[in-house]
């Protein structure tokens, strides 16, 4: 890709920016550089409209005092020593009654992990999106639909550094697609994502999603009840999403709260179900260090449907008198501390279609829309089904169904699966920076639509 609105900033720019941060924090700190630069295709009716370039970059100094610790941050690299001397004199002037030093990653040997850059990813140029995006609105025309999506390609840069020696960098590359097709009443969505372009196969996402917006035009009321389901991944992946709420944190298990510290070792889904967070996995968007500059490690959180590990990072494991598993996190509007970042839930070996047959009565639906969760120690979450679902009837797909509300828990759902899909698909974790849930499709025993 030629654009210089997604041009990197580059290892000596962002180490150095991070550096200059150092030198002014005499008692000693830590300093982590992001950057991100994306070009944006929207498309939407008969065009192709709002095109972006956004470009962020942060770096956040976190120094150490006599009495405690303190961070600041900028989105000025320029402000780099400024950030430092800032934060250095807020940790010196800081009085807590335990305050003790936080660890520091010590220098590391960089460990041989996924590939994060692709060039075939900086070849998704606004000319291949646009074409893209032009391919959707024709094909929706023609039917008399009406296509809206976004296809996006972005480089990540992260760099880290601190007063021990580290110096750690990365860049990444990343693809994002989504349309969403409506007709009368009836809609498909398709999304996806990924470091490599050629996982990604925008053509039959383009096309299923026009085939579900025509198959849905007339949905059908659902009467409340309990039903055998197949759940597509962009559903699963949603119940993913909740994993950190439900007590798989570093912060949870020092906490004593939460599925690994109460209930480790317990079957809580079918055997067949295996969760883990993986950035050596391609799949999603990896990133192989956290904000502290520690190699992320594969943990299990669900092993073979029993709860096993939590992440952490260096503050938490030396509570936990572990070793940092490289999950280190801040957020926007949120609390330092460990944060799964690259879930994936492994898949089986049955297609979409297999795990249909194996229902005689049922409903397929394929993702969820608004879902909160209500009570973290019993899992139960709520939400509202969303695009395409269907009545199953004799192992086929019958008529289409308008949405419908639900309230569950995740691991019930969980312990009720039969079936795994093959096919992963990925999508952001909200919140996390380069987080995401990857997921295959399951089939479920005894999922509830309607108030209960």
């Amino acid at each position: 890709m030629s654009s210089s609105s997604t041009d990197l900033r580059g290892e000596d720019f962002l180490l150095g920016s991070a550096v200059n941060a150092l030198r002014e924090m005499p008692g000693g700190g830590a300093v982590f550089v992001t950057s991100r630069r994306g070009e944006y295709t929207r498309f939407a009716g008969q065009r192709i409209h709002q095109p972006q370039a956004i470009d962020e970059v942060q770096l956040m100094a976190n120094a150490f005092g006599p009495g405690g610790q303190a961070r600041v941050a900028t989105s000025r690299l320029q402000a780099a020593r400024w950030a430092g001397a800032e934060a250095a004199e807020l940790a010196r002037t800081m009085r807590t009654s335990s305050a003790v030093p936080p660890p520091l990653a010590p220098p590391a040997q960089v460990q041989g992990v996924t590939q994060t850059w692709h060039d075939s990813s900086r070849a998704f140029d606004a000319g291949t999106r646009g074409a893209l995006a032009g391919l959707a609105l024709a094909a929706a025309a023609r039917v008399g639909a009406i296509a809206n999506g976004m296809f996006s390609s972005v480089v990540t840069e992260l760099a880290v550094a601190n007063t021990a020696g580290l110096r750690r960098y990365v860049r990444a590359t990343e693809v994002s697609l989504s349309i969403l097709v409506r007709k009368g009443a009836g809609s498909g969505f398709r999304a996806d994502l990924g470091r490599d372009a050629r996982a990604l196969g925008p053509e039959l996402m383009i096309e299923e999603a026009l085939r579900d917006a025509l198959a849905t035009e007339n949905p059908q009321e659902v009467a409340a009840g309990t039903f055998d389901v197949v759940l597509g991944p962009l559903a699963v992946g949603d119940m993913l999403s909740f994993f950190h709420a439900l007590g798989f944190s570093g912060d949870d298990l020092r906490n004593g709260s939460g599925a690994v510290a109460r209930r480790r070792g317990e079957m809580v889904a079918a055997p067949e179900v295996c969760v883990r967070d993986d950035a050596n996995d391609p799949t999603g968007l990896p990133i192989p260090f956290d904000f502290e500059g520690v190699d992320k490690a594969r943990v299990a959180m669900l092993d073979r449907g029993r709860v096993a590990d939590a992440v952490t990072d260096l503050a938490t494991a030396r509570a936990l008198g572990v070793g940092s598993s490289g999950h280190a996190h801040i957020g926007r509007e949120q609390a330092p501390g460990p944060i799964p970042a690259n879930l994936i839930m492994e898949p089986g070996t049955a297609s979409e279609a297999d795990l249909i047959r194996g229902i005689e009565r049922g409903v397929y639906i394929s993702r969820f829309h608004y879902t909160r969760m209500i009570d973290p120690e019993k899992s139960s979450f709520t939400g509202v089904t969303r695009d395409a679902s269907f009545r199953i009837q004799d192992g086929k797909l019958g008529e289409a169904l308008k949405q419908s509300r639900f309230s569950e828990e995740v691991f019930g759902v969980l312990a009720r699966v039969d079936g795994l899909g093959r096919n992963l698909v990925s999508q952001p974790l909200m919140n996390v920076w380069n987080g995401s849930a990857s997921a295959p499709a399951i089939r479920v025993r005894g999922f509830h639509l309607g108030f209960r």
